[in-house]
């Protein structure tokens, strides 16, 4: 009888070593979907489709980028949530957003139902239309006072980085702005060269190329540090200006439903940790458009992409965006 439990035991013991390694090499049989659920050009595209190029060398699978934008991204979100669970569809997009639909009554799910593989930070930037007449920050932050609400400002919608930068610098100065949104982040930023509003606030990485054109005039990046983009130079801090002014690390990445087989997740980890974190080709991209290069997955992007999930979440429900209180879904107040 011991013997016979002990070969049981050897056995299970040896399928057990069998499948932690089949865990680690996931060879993907058919292409891979990313959906990215914000139209083309801005950046979530403009860093999913690099780093999916970097995959496609570790997977020897074809990664395709599907472009499904609408309802603040939670649309294409909802469809990869919503897909079989094979490991064969994932999205993308920015950690605080992904974290904050719950809350927001737009799609059932948080944070913590998803595998968080981070490749860039982003920051977003205050840029005025090149003919406008504001030439700083503190100019603009006045017009907006004389003329409450009547200053465009363009975004990629609620959530976007971009409305929550502009809603952040609402609420420390008092400023009352007219939101026009976009399906994306490229859009906005279109919309404000064209003249159709006066400002964006979306990402550096959005702006970046129309600011080297001289398109559009940055006047200040929201946060309490610098950014400085490749062949145009450095944008100083809001806190310059407003003191005291604070804003979580807007962490962006790919993510995967959790219940998909674990080779698959075991197998992204390693290509993360061998691969993108040492990838000269996101380092190029983080450096030419003002992002910042920190790739993380498992446990450890969930820690680092919390606090704007925090920041997010109840910045949306102190304006009045929420269904719910974000500490009702499992997300306290920071």
């Amino acid at each position: 009888m011991q013997a016979k439990l002990f070969a049981r035991a050897v056995a299970a013991a040896a399928l057990a070593a069998l499948s932690f390694g089949a865990a680690g090499q996931w060879k993907p049989e058919k292409p891979i979907t990313i959906i990215v659920p914000w139209s083309a050009g801005g950046s979530t595209d403009q860093v999913t489709r690099i780093t999916a190029a970097e995959l496609e060398k570790v997977l020897g699978q074809k990664v395709v980028v599907v472009n499904q934008p609408g309802a603040a991204g939670s649309i294409g979100t909802k469809n990869a949530l919503e897909a079989a669970k094979d490991g064969y569809t994932w999205t993308a997009g920015a950690a605080q957003d992904l974290g904050v639909y719950r809350a927001l009554g737009m799609l059932d799910t948080n944070i913590g139902d998803w595998n968080l593989f981070l490749h860039v930070a982003n920051v977003s930037v205050v840029g005025v239309n090149a003919n406008s007449p504001y030439k700083t920050l503190p100019e603009l932050l006045a017009a907006m006072k004389a003329k409450p609400g009547q200053i465009a400002v363009a975004t990629a919608g609620v959530t976007s980085g971009g409305h929550n930068a502009m809603e952040a610098i609402s609420r420390a100065t008092g400023v009352k702005y007219r939101h026009v949104t976009y399906d994306g982040g490229n859009p906005a930023v279109v919309a404000t060269v064209a003249g159709e509003t006066e400002v964006t606030t979306q990402l550096a990485v959005e702006q970046a190329e129309m600011i080297r054109a001289k398109r559009i005039r940055p006047l200040a990046a929201v946060s309490d540090r610098p950014v400085v983009i490749e062949g145009y130079g450095t944008i100083e801090p809001i806190t310059k200006w407003v003191p005291g002014f604070k804003a979580a690390t807007n962490y962006f990445g790919i993510f995967i439903p959790k219940g998909v087989p674990p080779q698959v997740i075991a197998t992204l980890e390693k290509a993360w940790a061998q691969n993108i974190a040492t990838s000269e080709a996101i380092q190029k991209y983080a450096a030419s458009r003002g992002a910042l290069f920190a790739p993380v997955a498992g446990e450890a992007a969930q820690k680092a992409a919390f606090p704007a999930v925090q920041a997010n979440a109840w910045l949306m429900h102190e304006t009045g965006k929420t269904k719910v209180a974000p500490d009702a879904v499992g997300i306290p107040k920071p």
